[in-house]
C-alpha cells in the first residue's frame, strides 16, 4: 500500500492513502489490520479523507513497514473485517444530519417569505396532529405544548419562530434515534460468538462445513485453544475447559466422556469429538442473549427524568396561560406565558450536563451509555458485585506449599514445577511463576513426560514414579497414599484454596494450594460504597461455597451466593428490585450478562466478555475498582447540577411569567429573556463537575474528599 505521512510525533502518526476514495468497506478492512497488528495501541480509519491516524508502541520503521504491507485484495486480510460494522450507520445518519442543518439554512437564506410560510404550515401538520391526539387521549404531554406553541406562532403569522421549533424538535429526535440506533447494532455484533464454520466429524474423515449446517446429533471435534461452538455431550477425547466467561469458576474444569459442554467456553488443554445436543440458535449462549434482549425491551420503554418533569408541566403552562386569557382578555399576556414555558429549558439543561458528564467520566476511564445510569448509580443502595475477575484477578497463583513426609517445601515446589513446563495452562503457569519468584531453578532430572489430558502428569525421577494432578487422578486412579504422620495436616487442608497433588513413590509428597487472588483495593473499595450511601453490598459467584466464603469474608461484603447459574443471579437481581431498591451489578463474564441487564445499571470491566460489555450500561477500566468509586461521586454531584438546575428553571421561568402577566414585559421580551437564561443554564451545565488532579493515583482521594468521604476511611 501507498501512502503519505501527513503528521508525526512520537508514537502517533497519520497517514493519508494514495487513493482518490475508498470504501466503506475498505476502511473497515483496513482497521481491522491495524488493531490487529501487536505494536498499535488504537488505530482510527476516516474513509471521507482517506487518512489514518495511529497511536503506536515500537519502532517507527517496523510501523511504517506493517502499513506498506497491507493490502486489499489479500485473501488472508479479508476475513480481518467485521461481518456487522457501525460505519455505514453512523455514515447514514451524519449525512442526514448534515442535511438537516444544510437544508434548514438554504430555505432562510433563499426561500421568499410565502414559500417558507407554505412549507412551515405542510411540516407543522405532523406536530399538530400529535397534539390533536393528546387532547383526544386527555394525555398532558410535551407533545401538547409543542404542538400549541408552532400553533399559535403560525396563527400569529410568525412562521419562522414556528419553522425554528420544528427544526430543533427534528433535531432532537434524529440524535435520539442515532442513539438508539447504535446501540442496537452495538448489542448486534456482540451476540455472535466470531465461529463460521466447524470441523464436522464424518465416516471418511472431518470436514471443514459452515455451522448452520450442524445438526443436533452431529459429532464435532474441537481442539486444545478452539471454542465450543455448540451445546453438546463429550463423545470421545478428555479436555480442560475454561468455563470462567459462562459459570464463574475460575480455574479449568475436567471433562470426560458423558459430560456436557456449553457453547463459548474454551477448550484449554486436550481435544475432543462432542456430540451436538441444541442447534445453532438453542445453546445456552443463546438463551442468555435471548434474556437480555427481552429486558433490553422493557428498558427502552422508560422515559427520561427530564421529558416526565417537562410532561408534568405542561398542563400547568396552559392552564395559566388559558386563566390569563380569559381574566384579562389579552392576548399578548397569555402568550407570555406560552413564550415562557418550562420545558425548553427543561429538556436542554439536563442532557447537556449529562453528556458534560459523560465526557468528564471517560476522562475518568468510565465510559457511560446513557444518562438516566448515572442517575440510576447516584440513587443506587444495593451493589452486587461478581467475583472471578471482579473482586479477584481470574489469574491462578500458588498460595501454599504443603510438604509431607518429612519433605522439603522448596523441593517440593521445584519439583512440581520441573514437570508443570512442559505442559503449559493457568495452574501450571501459576506453579512454574511461583518456582520462578523464589528463585527455584528445575533443571530437567526426569525421564520422559506422560500427560494424562484433565488428569495430570507423570514421569519418574530418580527410579521413582513421580505425579502431579487432581486429586481423582493421584488417588482413585494412581492410587496412592497419605503418610500416616500427614493425615491431620491433610484434614486441614485449607479449604478457600483450589489443590494440586504432587506424589513421589505411591506416596503424597506434597499439596500445593492454587488462590484466585483478590483486588488489592477491593476492601477498601467496598469500604468506601459503604460511606458513600450503598446500604447493602452482595456478592454472587458461580464458585464453591468454600472460596466464596473465603472471599467474602476478605472483602466485607453484607452477604453472598455460591454456585449460582446465570439465571439464579438475574432472578436475585429481579428480587431485590421487587423490594425498591436501586441495583448496581458488575461483572465481566458472559454468565453475568442477564444479571447485568436485568439490573437498574450493569457495570462491566473493560477486560471481560465481549457481551458483558456491550450488555453493560457503563464500563470500567479492568486494572482499578477505585472507579466504582469515582462512578458513584461523579453521579451524586451530577444529580445535585440538575437539581440546582431545576430550581433556577422554575424559579426564573416562573418570575418571568409574573412579570408578563403584569404587563411589566412584553411577549418579545419574555421570550429574549427565556432564550438567554436557558442559553446561560445550558452553558453551566457543560462545565465540569470535578477537578481532574494532574495525578491519577489522587483522583479517588480528592473524589472522596469532595463527596464528604475520609480517605483515611478506605485505609489509604
Amino acid at each position: 500500500m501507498k501512502f503519505l505521512i501527513k503528521h508525526e510525533c512520537r508514537g502517533r502518526i497519520r497517514v493519508q492513502l494514495r487513493q482518490r476514495r475508498m470504501t466503506l468497506e475498505q476502511a473497515d478492512l483496513l482497521e481491522a489490520y491495524l488493531q490487529r497488528l501487536e505494536q498499535v495501541d488504537r488505530s482510527a480509519v476516516h474513509e471521507r479523507t482517506c487518512c489514518a491516524v495511529i497511536y503506536y508502541q515500537g519502532s517507527r520503521q517496523t510501523m511504517l513497514a506493517a502499513i506498506s504491507a497491507f493490502s486489499y485484495e489479500e485473501e488472508s486480510q479479508k476475513e480481518l473485517t467485521h461481518v456487522h460494522s457501525s460505519r455505514a450507520l453512523h455514515r447514514a445518519y451524519e449525512e442526514k444530519l448534515v442535511g438537516m442543518v444544510v437544508w434548514k439554512a438554504v430555505r432562510s437564506l433563499f426561500f421568499p417569505a410565502p414559500l417558507r410560510a407554505a412549507y412551515t404550515v405542510v411540516k407543522s401538520i405532523p406536530y399538530l396532529l400529535r397534539a390533536l391526539r393528546c387532547l383526544l387521549r386527555r394525555e398532558f404531554h410535551v407533545e401538547l405544548l409543542d404542538g400549541v406553541s408552532v400553533g399559535v406562532s403560525m396563527l400569529r403569522s410568525d412562521f419562522d419562530t414556528a419553522a425554528s421549533v420544528m427544526f430543533l424538535l427534528g433535531l432532537g429526535e434524529l440524535l435520539e434515534e442515532w442513539t438508539h440506533k447504535k446501540s442496537v447494532d452495538d448489542l448486534a455484533r456482540s451476540m455472535s460468538l466470531n465461529i463460521d464454520r466447524v470441523w464436522l466429524t464424518t465416516p471418511s474423515g472431518e470436514v471443514l462445513v459452515p455451522l448452520h449446517q450442524v445438526r443436533p446429533g452431529d459429532h464435532v471435534a474441537v481442539r486444545m485453544g478452539g471454542m465450543i461452538p455448540l451445546d453438546g455431550v463429550i463423545k470421545a477425547g478428555e479436555v480442560s475447559v475454561n468455563q470462567a466467561s459462562l459459570t464463574g469458576e475460575s480455574i479449568p474444569v475436567a471433562k470426560r466422556p458423558g459430560a456436557c459442554v456449553y457453547a463459548g467456553t474454551v477448550v484449554e488443554e486436550g481435544e475432543c469429538v462432542l456430540t451436538v445436543t441444541a442447534q445453532s440458535g438453542g445453546s445456552r449462549y443463546d438463551k442468555i442473549v435471548a434474556m437480555i434482549e427481552e429486558s433490553e425491551k422493557l428498558k427502552s420503554s422508560a422515559e427520561s427524568h427530564a421529558a416526565s418533569l417537562a410532561d408534568k408541566l405542561v398542563p400547568y403552562t396552559l392552564a395559566g396561560s388559558a386563566l390569563l386569557y380569559l381574566l384579562t382578555g389579552n392576548l399578548t399576556r397569555a402568550l407570555s406565558v406560552l413564550m415562557v414555558d418550562f420545558s425548553c429549558a427543561l429538556k436542554l439543561s439536563m442532557p447537556l450536563a449529562v453528556l458534560s458528564a459523560m465526557g468528564e467520566a471517560s476522562r475518568f476511564h468510565i465510559t457511560v451509555k446513557g444518562g438516566r445510569y448515572l442517575e440510576a448509580i447516584a440513587q443506587a443502595d444495593t451493589i452486587v458485585f461478581d467475583k472471578t475477575g471482579t473482586l479477584t484477578y481470574a489469574s491462578p497463583v500458588v498460595a501454599e506449599v504443603i510438604p509431607f513426609g518429612g519433605r522439603d517445601k522448596a523441593e517440593m515446589l521445584r519439583l512440581a514445577a520441573c514437570l508443570e513446563e512442559h505442559f503449559p495452562h493457568s495452574m501450571a503457569n501459576a506453579v512454574v511463576k511461583a518456582a520462578k519468584e523464589r528463585g527455584l531453578a528445575h533443571q530437567e532430572m526426569h525421564s520422559k513426560v506422560a500427560y494424562l489430558v484433565a488428569h495430570g502428569i507423570a514421569s519418574t525421577v530418580d527410579g521413582q514414579r513421580v505425579i502431579i494432578g487432581s486429586a481423582h487422578f493421584v488417588f482413585e486412579d494412581e492410587g496412592c497414599a497419605i503418610p500416616p504422620e500427614g493425615r491431620a495436616a491433610f484434614d486441614a487442608l485449607p479449604e478457600q484454596y483450589s489443590h494440586l497433588y504432587l506424589a513421589v513413590g505411591g506416596e503424597l509428597a506434597a499439596v500445593i494450594c492454587i488462590a484466585d487472588p483478590l483486588r488489592t483495593e477491593a476492601a477498601q473499595v467496598v469500604s468506601a460504597l459503604r460511606g458513600l450511601g450503598i446500604s447493602e453490598i452482595v456478592m454472587l459467584t458461580g464458585d464453591s461455597e468454600r472460596t466464596a466464603a473465603a472471599i467474602a469474608a476478605q472483602v466485607g461484603v453484607d452477604t453472598y451466593r455460591s454456585e449460582v447459574l446465570p439465571e439464579d443471579k438475574a432472578q436475585f437481581i429481579q428480587g431485590r428490585r421487587a423490594q425498591g431498591r436501586t441495583v448496581v451489578m458488575i461483572g465481566d463474564g458472559i454468565n453475568d450478562s442477564p444479571a447485568l441487564s436485568a439490573a437498574d445499571v450493569g457495570v462491566a470491566i473493560s477486560d471481560g466478555a465481549a457481551i458483558a460489555r456491550e450488555i453493560a450500561d457503563i464500563t470500567i477500566t479492568a486494572d482499578n475498582l477505585w472507579e466504582l468509586v469515582n462512578l458513584r461521586v461523579l453521579a451524586q454531584c451530577l444529580m445535585g447540577r440538575i437539581h440546582s438546575n431545576y430550581r433556577f428553571v422554575i424559579g426564573f421561568n416562573g418570575a418571568l411569567i409574573a412579570l408578563g402577566t403584569a404587563g411589566v414585559l412584553t411577549p418579545a421580551a419574555c421570550a429574549m429573556l427565556h432564550n438567554l437564561s436557558t442559553l446561560g443554564i445550558s452553558l453551566r451545565s457543560m462545565t465540569s463537575l470535578l477537578p481532574a488532579p494532574a495525578d491519577p493515583a489522587a483522583r479517588p482521594r480528592s473524589l472522596l474528599s469532595k463527596a464528604g468521604f475520609a480517605p483515611a476511611d478506605r485505609g489509604a
